[in-house]
């Protein structure tokens, strides 16, 4: 009896959940001026539900801060079944409340988007970005209900649809699992070139590749371009030794390089937006940010921090792993571009010396680990404010100082521990928490490190002093074992700091924050402060500083005279030498250095 009274609840339960059900219709009767009409249809909500709250996005997957989605939906309508309208009040800025009759909800309301990019939307004659959270409205509580989406494009134009939602016989209507996976799956529709790919698994499954591409190009230009990336994914590939499970077997780079678009990259699960404008070249300068968000399909799509996990469309996302998620795959963007072949080593070389000015030279990480840095992406990750920053003081980006991080492992995984890579530590960390999908943590990467090694020791201080901490790195004897050397790029030339200068009528005003320690703030300079003379020379323009510098070398002290907020000042200002480094190549390196260089940066695919 108990038994036959579980299977009952169960089989009750299945079908109340099924009966559940969203589904979205896109038109657009008015495309000339940005706007579309979209209805979302909630089913099997239950009698028991008095209202249901309806609400758009305030953050967005792959960003981690907030964006206010909802200030460009109006004219909110709703209706029952039987076409009746109903009451809506609106009890939030991007929250509507539906009084629930009979379990049945039509939403209708009208979206204005003018921001083609991959977190924004952007509708237009010459074709149409939706990134879900910026464009659709969704029912509180019902996550887990199957979603069900068409889309009522203009029969003029021919246009094509590219999308990670799942397809149906009908090419212009998709389904989507749940909320979470509907949300993360930004639509291009539009005037779309494709090319398209396979590549197979170790295990005989055959993934497709699919790049959908909008802009101006030859066939011919775009097929050399798409192979290419295909030498990308093949790489990316030989990393992690295996593709991802790709649902329903396709993964899609969504690419508009045009002049209209608005510049971004955005991962998602089986899918990438890459948004460049500018006119389409097939250059190789395009393709580093396809090996960037190509390598997310493994790391922060399926390699996912617990502190992402469930994405929370309601407020921004704080995380204590974007260094790994972002700045590892930072490092790992501009390495398969040089083994695929499509970046010189000198290239390589200066993208890697970025990565180490950053650790070294910001005053970011000098002051903060990179735990600490990843946790402001909820403010600086796009996010939108007008008053001042200190952030040149007190903030790094992560995705350099994760870069550098990464850098540094390698190298010591590479000097350490015998056909040990970074490599292999990603690997490791597939395998782990990728693979089976477990969300991670600061503490399991690290315990991922210490099985990697069979070195509990070497792990834990490589965490406690720069994951945890910023304590510095010495990269000089890092790179001596690839044959490669850290020199200043720019030794004995005199230097007042890295500041922004706006040029004026009488002087020349600092436009930016000046940094810890640089001359300029030593000499108690700082931004909109408008400096008249140095050395009693009038500077009026960038160029009469940067002439006057040449006549100069590192610690000479002159005299400065600038203006506050219209008190006029006079100090001594001692110059110094920019301390930024840059990586060249040891003349002569013997050969063992040289086949430790090309283990590191030679390509892997088969």
């Amino acid at each position: 009896m108990k038994k036959s009274f579980s299977l009952f609840f169960f089989l009750l339960v299945l079908v109340y959940a099924q009966a559940q059900k969203i589904s979205y219709k896109v038109s657009f009767p008015n495309i000339t001026h940005h706007e579309a009409q979209i209805s979302v249809t909630a089913s099997g909500l239950g009698t028991k539900t008095k209202t249901a709250i309806f609400r758009m996005s305030r953050s967005s997957p792959g960003r981690y801060a907030t964006h206010e989605f909802g200030k460009n939906v109006y004219d909110v309508k709703a209706f029952d079944k039987n076409n009746k309208p109903l009451a809506v009040t609106r009890i939030d800025g991007d929250v509507y409340e539906v009084k629930n009759q009979g379990g049945h909800i039509r939403l209708e309301y009208t979206l204005y988007a003018n921001y083609p990019d991959g977190t924004y939307a952007g509708i237009d004659p010459t074709g149409i970005m939706l990134n879900m959270p910026a464009s659709f409205m969704w029912i509180k509580g019902y996550d887990k209900a199957p979603i069900d989406i068409k889309f009522d494009i203009p029969a003029d134009k021919g246009w094509t649809i590219a999308t990670q939602l799942k397809p149906t016989n009908d090419p212009t209507a998709f389904t989507a699992p749940g909320l979470q996976y509907f949300m993360d799956s930004p639509t291009k529709i539009g005037n779309l070139t494709w090319k398209e790919w396979t590549l197979n698994n170790p295990n005989g499954k055959t993934y497709q590749f699919r790049l959908a591409f909008e802009g101006q190009s030859s066939d011919s230009l775009l097929t050399v371009f798409a192979g290419k990336v295909k030498r990308i994914t093949e790489e990316a590939q030989a990393v992690y030794g295996e593709l991802p499970e790709y649902d329903f077997g396709t993964y899609t780079f969504i690419a508009s390089i045009n002049p209209w678009v608005e510049g971004d990259g955005m991962e998602h699960r089986n899918s990438t937006v890459i948004n460049i404008p500018q006119e389409f070249d097939g250059s190789n300068d395009l393709l580093g940010v396809f090996a960037h968000e190509f390598f997310h399909c493994w790391n922060v799509e399926r390699i996912r921090p617990k502190t992402l996990e469930p994405f929370n469309f309601e407020k921004s996302n704080m995380s204590n792993e974007l260094w790994f998620a972002e700045g590892f795959t930072q490092y790992y963007g501009g390495l398969l571009c040089e083994r695929a072949g499509v970046r010189t080593e000198d290239a390589a070389l200066e993208n890697f010396s970025g990565l180490i000015n950053t650790k070294v030279n910001s005053q970011g990480a000098r002051r903060y680990s990179p735990v600490e840095v990843s946790r402001n992406a909820i403010f600086v990750d796009a996010g939108v404010a007008i008053d001042r920053s200190n952030y040149v003081n007190m903030y790094s980006s992560y995705y350099p100082y994760g870069g550098a991080i990464a850098l540094a492992l390698d190298l010591e995984l590479r000097s350490q521990f015998k056909n040990l890579s970074l490599d292999n530590y990603m690997s490791a960390v597939w395998k782990k928490f990728g693979k089976t999908e477990i969300p991670y943590n600061v503490d399991g990467l690290r315990e991922v490190l210490a099985q990697l090694t069979n070195d509990k020791s070497f792990a834990t201080s490589f965490f406690s002093k720069y994951i945890n901490g910023h304590e510095p790195l010495d990269y000089n004897s890092l790179l001596e074992k690839a044959g490669l050397q850290l020199r200043k790029a720019n030794e004995g030339k005199a230097w007042v700091g890295n500041v922004q200068f706006n040029d004026g009528e009488h002087s020349l005003t600092i436009a930016s924050n000046t940094v810890i320690g640089t001359p300029l703030y030593n000499a108690g300079l700082d931004v909109d402060d408008e400096i008249i003379s140095l050395n009693d020379k009038p500077l009026r323009k960038k160029t009469d500083l940067t002439e006057l510098l040449k006549q100069h070398k590192p610690g000479d002290k002159l005299d400065i005279e600038y203006d506050h907020r219209g008190n006029k000042t006079s100090t001594k200002i001692v110059l110094g030498e920019n301390p930024a480094f840059t990586i060249l190549p040891v003349q002569k390196a013997d050969p063992g250095a040289l086949e430790f260089r090309k283990k590191w940066l030679g390509a892997k695919r088969g």
